[in-house]
Parts: C-alpha cells; sequence; structure tokens
C-alpha cells in the first residue's frame, strides 16, 4: 500500500530524483487580484467614453425619460379642470386647475424628472386651506410635450411658469387673482428665472428644496445621490470626474441663464420664502440661504430633519403651517 510519503525514481544517467506526491499533494496557489485596482483600470480604459457620457446626462437631466404616471386630484379629493396651455405650435404645457374658494391662486411646479402628481400632497393643505391651485408639468416632464431644445433652457422652462400664469389670468377668469408660484428643487430656478422675463410678475414665490447660490455643486450632488444613473463602467475614477466635469459645465451653458438672479427690481418687491431641509444632501441649507441673503424681501426656514424634498412628509402640520402663514402675509 501507498502512503503520503514522497518517493524517488532512478534515472538511466544520473542520481534519483524525487517523484511526484501520489496523495495529499500541495494544493496549488492562485494569487489574489486587487478589486480597487482593476476597477480603475477599467475605468481607465473606458477614459474616452467619459466626456460623451457626461453630455448626454446634460442633455438627460433636461429631456428626461418619461415616467409612468400615478396620481390625480380626483384621489386627494380636489376639484379638477384639465388644460393644454400651448408654448408654441401644436405643443403645450399639461396643466390641473382646481378651483377653491376664492381670487387667491398658487401655482405648482415639481422637481426634476418627476411631474405635477409628486406636488399633489401640497395641492391638497393648499385647497382645504381655500386656496385654487394649479399643477403643471414643465416641458418634457409629465404629460407636457416635448421640447427637444439644446440650449436657452433657462428661459424655455422659465416660459411654462409664465405661461401658466398669463392663461390663469387672461383665459380662466383670474385677472384680478393674487397669485403665488410654488417651485419645488429644479422648478425653484425656472419659478426664480421667469422674474427676469418682462412684463411677467407674481405676488409671491415659495421655493421648496432649492435654489442653491452656485448651480455646478449642486448637479454634483445630485449625481452623488444616484439621482442620474451611470453605468458601472463609468463609475469608478478617472472616468467618474470626466463624466461630472463635463456634465456641471455644459448643462449651465445648456440654460444660458446668469445665476444667481439680480437682486433689484422684482426680487426687490416680491416676498420670498425659501424652506430647505436640514438634512438634505443635494440642496444643502447653507446655499439656499446663500443665495436668500442678496433679496431684502426674503425668508428663510430649514425644516428639521427633512431630506431633499421631503419637509410635508417628515412633519406635515409644521409644514403647512410655515407655507400658510407665509401666504397668509403674502397674498393677503
Amino acid at each position: 500500500a501507498r502512503d503520503d510519503r514522497d518517493e524517488t525514481a532512478l534515472t538511466p544517467d544520473g542520481p534519483p530524483i524525487p517523484a511526484r506526491r501520489t496523495l495529499m499533494s500541495e494544493p496549488r496557489q492562485t494569487p489574489v487580484g486587487n478589486p480597487a485596482l482593476k476597477s480603475r483600470v477599467v475605468s481607465a480604459a473606458a477614459l474616452p467614453l467619459a466626456p460623451l457620457y457626461g453630455a448626454s446626462l446634460a442633455y438627460r437631466a433636461f429631456h428626461p425619460r418619461r415616467r409612468a404616471q400615478h396620481g390625480h386630484p380626483s384621489d386627494y379629493g380636489l376639484p379638477v379642470t384639465e388644460l393644454k396651455i400651448p408654448f408654441t405650435g401644436r405643443k403645450y404645457v399639461h396643466a390641473w386647475l382646481c378651483p377653491g374658494a376664492g381670487q387667491k391662486v398658487v401655482v405648482l411646479g415639481h422637481s426634476m424628472g418627476m411631474s405635477k402628481t409628486r406636488s399633489l400632497g401640497h395641492a391638497k393643505f393648499l385647497h382645504d386651506a381655500g386656496y385654487t391651485v394649479c399643477l403643471f408639468d414643465h416641458r418634457n416632464h409629465g404629460a407636457s410635450s416635448v421640447d427637444r431644445a439644446l440650449l436657452g433652457l433657462g428661459d424655455r422652462f422659465a416660459s411654462d411658469v409664465t405661461a401658466v400664469v398669463s392663461h390663469l389670468r387672461c383665459g380662466q377668469g383670474y385677472g384680478q387673482a393674487r397669485i403665488a408660484v410654488y417651485g419645488f428643487s429644479f422648478s425653484c430656478f425656472s419659478s426664480m428665472w421667469a422674474l427676469t422675463h418682462e412684463g411677467f410678475s407674481v405676488d409671491a414665490l415659495v421655493c421648496d428644496s432649492g435654489p442653491g447660490h452656485d448651480v455646478p455643486p449642486l448637479l454634483r450632488k445630485y449625481l452623488e445621490a444616484g439621482m442620474l444613473p451611470v453605468p458601472r463602467l463609468l463609475s469608478g475614477e478617472p472616468s467618474l470626474s470626466v463624466v461630472t466635469g463635463v456634465l456641471c459645465s455644459l448643462a449651465p451653458a445648456l440654460v444660458r441663464a446668469q445665476w444667481p438672479p439680480p437682486a433689484t427690481g422684482k426680487f426687490a418687491e416680491i416676498p420670498l420664502l425659501f424652506m430647505s431641509g436640514e438634512r438634505d444632501a443635494i440642496v444643502p441649507p447653507s446655499s439656499v440661504d446663500a443665495l436668500a441673503e442678496r433679496y431684502a424681501q426674503a425668508e428663510t426656514h430649514v425644516l428639521p430633519k427633512a431630506e431633499h424634498l421631503l419637509g410635508l412628509e417628515t412633519n406635515p402640520e409644521a409644514y403647512a403651517k410655515v407655507v400658510l402663514d407665509f401666504l397668509k402675509r403674502a397674498l393677503g
């Protein structure tokens, strides 16, 4: 019987040499690779694709893929009239008008990539307080028409706001109404920028989770939070830095708006309320406060424990009180 000791074999023209073990031989060692190094090598190989993908993200930020719509004013017991407000040719901004008890109107926007359905909870507490509420989808969002334009997007999205307000005043019988515009994150920027348009004015502006003082850092945080998709091939360094850099430089160029807006004219007269979440990782309170400090009529409120756009969900009663107190003072 064999055991596990080395055997020797005789060669015809030399000394004996060890034979291979036949039992219980040593296992072969496989070198373990460095995952971090491998990831960096793969990312470096994909580097030529990074600028193109960064550019595509800049476009996609303002032309997001459509999502299924879930929710309707009737789900919240709100009366509703559907509106299609033209912005060019056969293209239109889609809106829901929920008539209230008087001539005080709040126009609600929505966050980037979302739709007016996300603002239904806000519409509910405002309507319960007696306000007429109009929720609308920006172009390229929700049920509104597609606009494939590349440049001047700041004025284009702002014109959605001005078109809705003008339609309410001229086409829906609210010519003498006191009107507030209410933005959320992305639509905070367009709502404020609308005030730079000649001939447009409202009586108050409410901003939730934005806008911030500087745009590129917010885009970077938006990307870091996973709000825009990055494939694994480009998610490591050095490709990710290139994707981020292109996004943060190209997106503002597509918007073509001199941000922040001036602190004079309408911005020195119209009451402004800026609300930010204490735990907002995308548009932190410090960025909102830095912007608000420019405007004499601005008020700021930090929502305790709230993350980005989650102020109403975090503390509904406290949130509604802040907004309703402001609107009561601003709209009379």
